[in-house]
């Protein structure tokens, strides 16, 4: 993980930076933090799984949108970069015309891990995600074969992996169908 040479910056100036660059920073403490390019497995994945949830709030009418890499404030000067967030139209539409960084909690948010993300999205997002009262957070980890879903209860997630063939269990998509070996299969070319 690199930090960019900009020493402090602001969650208001994080709205508006440009470092006239293509690359996609989180700000975790007043910091930029460069987040490296993922890889074309970790594509596929977030690709299977959103066109899996949009599928699926379209079938149950949920005035409910699936975004790729939109911001979440975590903090004070705080925001992390989802691979995949659901959020209500109207946290959607409170954003229309400004950065995509929502503020109030996301319906579900998903996060595949790569080898220099494992810390980040096991530790670091978990505690973040449960602050900030996400209501469910999966960790899809295809280093381990596995698909972590995290409930948040009583502000504490409590949680529940899934391998295999087994379906995963998600209490804002209750009739979701989706074997976890379907999700890494998807990150294969073959």
């Amino acid at each position: 993980m690199v930090t960019t040479p900009v020493t402090s910056i602001t969650f208001e100036e994080y709205l508006t930076y440009d470092d006239g660059s293509d690359f996609h920073y989180e700000l975790v403490d007043g910091k930029l933090e460069l987040m490296n390019p993922p890889t074309i497995e970790h594509f596929l994945i977030v690709d299977f799984l959103d066109i899996a949830l949009k599928a699926e709030i379209k079938r149950c009418s949920s005035p409910w949108l699936s975004f790729r890499e939109s911001g979440v404030r975590t903090g004070r000067n705080k925001s992390r970069l989802t691979d995949l967030c659901v959020v209500t139209v109207e946290q959607a539409r409170e954003l229309l015309n400004a950065s995509a960084v929502f503020e109030s909690p996301p319906l579900l948010i998903v996060e595949v891990v790569s080898p220099e993300s494992v810390k980040r999205d096991y530790r670091h997002k978990r505690s973040e995600y449960a602050a900030l009262e996400v209501p469910e957070y999966w960790i899809v980890d295809p280093l381990e074969a596995k698909i972590s879903v995290l409930l948040l209860e009583d502000g504490f997630y409590e949680e529940t992996v899934f391998t295999a063939t087994q379906q995963i269990v998600s209490r804002v998509f209750p009739e979701l169908a989706i074997a976890v070996d379907q999700v890494f299969t998807a990150g294969n070319l073959s």
